[in-house]
């Protein structure tokens, strides 16, 4: 627990078997449960987990591939099931300090924000820490997420690393979050349509050398989705100017 409020992080991971190890083994204390969601994985990474002996963790597989927003939604649900008041995500690929973990849970905890976000851009490692490409990224999709959402403020929209409270994923309906790349995006855009509060804190950026995933259609699903986000606030004011009218 955390200042009283039992905390949960949901892991999820696909093809992690080198890294799931050390990303359990490193998580701090004060969180309650531990829910790593096997998004269909093809390598080892069930096994691997199931052989940890920390007795928080709890194992849920997908049997097939849904992608990294529907093993989120996975993990919150269960989550919730285990009475999680605060709820982080974490991936499967070590890429998130565990040092972190209590700045993006605490605004959470103490109520300050219903969602809050790692910030990788305002952390004084990110020019030497972060490869080119990917920062040059985050900042335009940031800016463009931002805008879309209503939230202008707002950087890093691709950062994973999360926390929401148990309100907030009552309020939001899953099941229609994008699965996929560019889940970040819809949620924020989800978070912000409801009148939710968005927080940011800085987290280190963590690279290990790996290749990025990341490509070119990509940028395309996540202009897709704010695009329909801007739509969905439009139609949001329309109707509630007619309905002052």
């Amino acid at each position: 627990m955390l200042n009283g409020s039992k905390v949960a992080v949901v892991i999820p991971s696909y093809n992690e078997e080198a890294w799931i190890a050390e990303t359990v083994s490193t998580i701090p204390e004060f969180v309650d449960h531990i829910i790593l969601v096997d998004d269909a994985s093809t390598d080892a990474t069930s096994r691997v987990a199931h052989s940890l002996p920390d007795g928080r963790l709890e194992i849920v597989r997908h049997e097939t591939n849904r992608g990294v927003g529907a093993a989120i939604a996975t993990g919150y649900r269960t989550a919730r099931a285990r009475g999680a008041e605060a709820v982080a995500v974490m991936a499967g690929d070590g890429q998130m300090h565990p040092a972190d973990l209590y700045r993006v849970v605490e605004p959470i905890v103490q109520q300050t924000h219903d969602y809050v976000k790692g910030n990788r851009l305002t952390h004084p490692d990110v020019y030497r820490s972060m490869p080119l490409a990917r920062l040059a990224a985050g900042h335009v999709l940031g800016r463009l997420t931002g805008l879309a959402i209503g939230k202008p403020q707002l950087s890093d929209s691709q950062c994973g690393y999360t926390a929401i409270s148990a309100r907030a994923i009552d309020a939001l309906d899953l099941d229609r979050l994008w699965p996929r790349y560019g889940y970040p995006n819809d949620l924020l855009g989800e978070i912000a349509r409801r009148g939710l509060s968005i927080g940011e804190v800085p987290v280190r950026p963590v690279y290990r050398g790996e290749a990025s995933g990341v490509r070119p259609w990509h940028v395309g699903t996540v202009m897709f989705l704010l695009a329909r986000t801007v739509l969905r606030r439009a139609n949001e004011r329309r109707r509630e100017h007619l309905e002052r009218s």
